[in-house]
């Protein structure tokens, strides 16, 4: 089974207002651009390999979809694969744990917290309304992502290291770059070179965008120069990464 949206023109953007002291309470907002999205199921009948480029052929089973495809001039498509796993019960746990955190933080009862953020979801992705008691692994992989995203973002104190809550620990440590707080412990950070400059070169004029990077706290970047990188790796279980790779890739799912 395959997932496919295709996209006439841009997309929409969810608001999430906080409602704690001083902070005014409001419900979710969504604001639409011109244009729409569609989502259809499908699936995969052939494939074809050539090199760096794949085609796919996927069944559709709304036959009126060609000529909305026409009509419209659709020539990006999204595609999200579900191989049909249900989320397994330490996702369920995760999810529940991280919820429970943001309503902690913003005021929200747990219901709403949980609503508020599947939104913010679909708004990302573009997928259907789910229900975590039987969405796919993929999606509840993902939204572990939004979650643990938006824990970064607004600084919400979380009952466990998000790094153990994670299932996709390239994302997570991109999200620490990204907001600037530490891998390990979540306080403000700052980015540490995994791989060494090195003697004889300028780190104003260096060309970085290739090195792997993380993103650690003053105690946890110190400790990482004292026990170096292998020993640091297994003791944390983290490492860095190449942040221009990642971020291109947001990039290209935000033009999608």
């Amino acid at each position: 089974m395959c997932f496919v949206r295709g996209t006439y023109a841009s997309h929409t953007h969810l608001t999430v207002p906080m409602r704690r002291a001083g902070v005014g309470a409001c419900a979710p907002r969504r604001e639409h651009n011109k244009g729409s999205e569609t989502m259809e199921k499908g699936t995969i009948i052939e494939m074809r390999v050539d090199g760096s480029r794949i085609d796919i052929v996927v069944r559709l089973k709304r036959a009126g979809l060609a000529a909305d495809i026409e009509k419209r001039r659709v020539r990006n498509v999204f595609l999200q694969l579900n191989d049909g796993r249900i989320l397994s019960i330490e996702q369920r746990k995760k999810i529940y744990a991280t919820l429970h955190d943001i309503s902690q933080y913003t005021g929200y009862t747990p219901e709403e917290t949980k609503e508020v953020m599947k939104y913010v979801y679909i708004t990302k992705t573009g997928c259907d309304y789910f229900s975590l008691s039987n969405c796919s692994m993929s999606a509840a992989r993902d939204f572990i992502n939004i979650l643990i995203d938006f824990c970064l973002e607004h600084g919400v104190i979380t009952s466990e290291k998000l790094s153990d809550r994670t299932d996709d620990i390239d994302t997570y440590l991109y999200q620490c770059i990204k907001h600037k707080k530490c891998a390990i412990c979540g306080r403000a950070g700052e980015i540490h070179h995994w791989d060494a400059i090195g003697m004889g070169h300028d780190r104003r004029h260096y060309d970085d965008t290739r090195n792997r990077k993380i993103c650690l706290c003053r105690t946890h970047h110190t400790i990482a120069h004292q026990k170096g990188v292998s020993d640091f790796e297994r003791d944390y279980h983290v490492y860095g990464i190449v942040v221009k790779e990642k971020r291109d890739k947001e990039r290209e799912e935000e033009n999608k």
